[in-house]
């Protein structure tokens, strides 16, 4: 399976970098081919230009200035992310890349003024991610970053695909035990991807 490796992270030395090194190490080992984008080190613009947002709904060419974002996600068959929650939400980088990249024709047609979601050689897709705070207080936040992946992605790749969310909570609080533990259970979900 070609798989598109979304990671979100400035720090590699960071326990998020050691997560994406088991990520793709993991995937590689089972037989896969992983396409490692690391926004960050790609320096991934995440801002909308104006143009970009002018021409939103217009057919996009290989001049574009993400076209091969857009091709590498069309040429995945499963999406991994890998990313902290920062204040409730996506690092402004991750968020940036569904802006500027999940366009209209790629992620979803518009019919009739209708949303078809289209993105559908996506047959699977997983988030490993981090956050600060503890399950309670996501949940009192209604926890966007869970409900992103496991609502609006879900709903933009191939229906049916299976959708899995691992999620380290507690960071502020973490032991190396606790890291560890995350981070076997990240090394078996990617193992069994």
């Amino acid at each position: 399976m070609n798989i598109l490796v979304l990671f979100a992270h400035p720090v590699e030395t960071s326990f998020n970098g050691g997560l994406h090194r088991v990520i793709v190490e993991r995937l590689r080992a089972a037989g896969h081919s992983v396409d490692d984008c690391d926004l960050y080190a790609e320096d991934f613009d995440p801002r909308l230009t104006r143009k970009e947002r002018l021409d939103y709904h217009n057919q996009r060419g290989p001049g574009d200035a993400v076209a091969p974002y857009v091709e590498r996600l069309l040429r995945a068959d499963a999406l991994v992310l890998s990313y902290p929650v920062w204040n409730y939400g996506f690092p402004a980088i991750l968020k940036g890349f569904f802006d500027r990249v999940f366009l209209p024709g790629v992620s979803f047609k518009l019919v009739d003024g209708k949303v078809q979601p289209s993105l559908h050689n996506i047959k699977k897709v997983a988030a490993v991610t981090t956050y600060g705070g503890s399950r309670f207080r996501a949940i009192l936040m209604g926890d966007p970053p869970r409900k992103l992946i496991k609502r609006m992605l879900r709903a933009t790749v191939r229906p049916g695909a299976p959708v899995t969310y691992l999620a380290h909570y507690t960071m502020n609080l973490s032991t190396d035990q606790t890291r560890k533990a995350f981070m076997t259970k990240v090394a078996a979900s990617m193992d069994a991807f």
